[in-house]
């Protein structure tokens, strides 16, 4: 199969499909008809003289050769992306681009939300898609499947470039009638409340790991899956919990919580954007960086 012969669109179709496994699901991805992601497949099977995808009862699965092509087409997809984006000038008023970012709900709770705020009077067609980062996160910023990714330094991957975004500090939290607010909060204090705690898929947090370093041991009453969740399950209860000092002042107010000092030292946390090291003279990357660190109250 010859490069000049080869219609390099095939190429983004086989992705998609690489990607869903499906031949509906990949051609709602790509906004084309079932019939026309049909036929891209037979081409596909043509150039490569492959089935790629194979019926197996009501699932399709990917052919030994497909598996071997995944990484390697997602990766050169993911180049001549960052090649043409690279290539062209980023004006934020016309641009719709589609950014695609991997943060926590935190994180879009209290930067992305305002972020989108801002973007409706200053860059109203660009668009943004969020994911939740995971054990793949990594992975996905390798092969472009994220643009870029913001996350505590623990959870970079050091092959690509990692910038501070903002420094948080942890308070604690609480029902604003629970008489632990109604005093500087003590040691013993903190150790005989009941709390509530946050595991995310199974995994220790930054506070969770934090706390075992510094060997101060809690009463988890509660887990939550997430840190949005926390403020909910405070009011008209006994427990605290221990939380970024961002995301309590949001929810404060609302929920009548109160805010105490860790009754011990804990380190503040950093969040820092990573993206990938091919994308250093990305416009668009570079412009979206900058606007998040001025709303982090960073220098932009």
């Amino acid at each position: 199969m010859r490069l000049d012969r080869f219609d390099l669109n095939l190429l983004v179709a086989l992705e998609a499909l690489l990607a869903e496994r499906s031949v509906t699901r990949a051609a709602a991805r790509l906004n084309v008809t079932q019939s026309a992601m049909s036929a891209s497949l037979k081409r596909l099977r043509d150039a490569f003289q492959d089935d790629l995808l194979v019926l197996h009862g009501k699932m399709m699965i990917l052919t030994p050769h497909a598996l071997a092509l995944a990484p390697e087409i997602t990766a050169a997809i993911a180049m001549l992306r960052n090649l043409i984006a690279s290539g062209s000038r980023f004006d934020p008023a016309t641009s719709e681009r589609r950014f695609r970012i991997a943060a926590s709900d935190y994180i879009t709770t209290v930067l992305i939300a305002p972020l989108l705020r801002m973007l409706g009077t200053v860059a109203s067609h660009i668009r943004l898609d969020i994911s939740l980062p995971g054990a793949d996160t990594s992975d996905g910023l390798a092969n472009g499947a994220y643009d870029l990714s913001i996350t505590p330094p623990e959870f970079t991957d050091a092959r690509h470039p990692t910038e501070l975004l903002f420094e948080e500090r942890h308070v604690v939290v609480g029902c604003a009638t629970n008489p632990l607010f109604q005093r500087p909060l003590t040691m013993e204090d903190f150790m005989a409340a009941g709390h509530v705690a946050v595991q995310i898929d199974g995994r220790n947090t930054h506070i969770e790991n934090t706390l075992q370093e510094i060997g101060v041991i809690r009463r988890v009453e509660v887990n939550a899956p997430s840190f949005i969740q926390v403020p909910w399950l405070l009011p008209g209860t006994m427990r605290i919990a221990l939380m970024h000092e961002r995301l309590a002042r949001l929810k404060a107010p609302g929920l009548s919580l109160a805010l105490a000092e860790p009754p011990f030292e804990i380190p503040k946390m950093r969040e820092m954007m990573q993206y990938h090291s091919t994308r250093e003279r990305d416009e668009g990357l570079t412009w979206l960086r900058a606007i998040l660190r001025g709303m982090a109250g960073l220098p932009a």
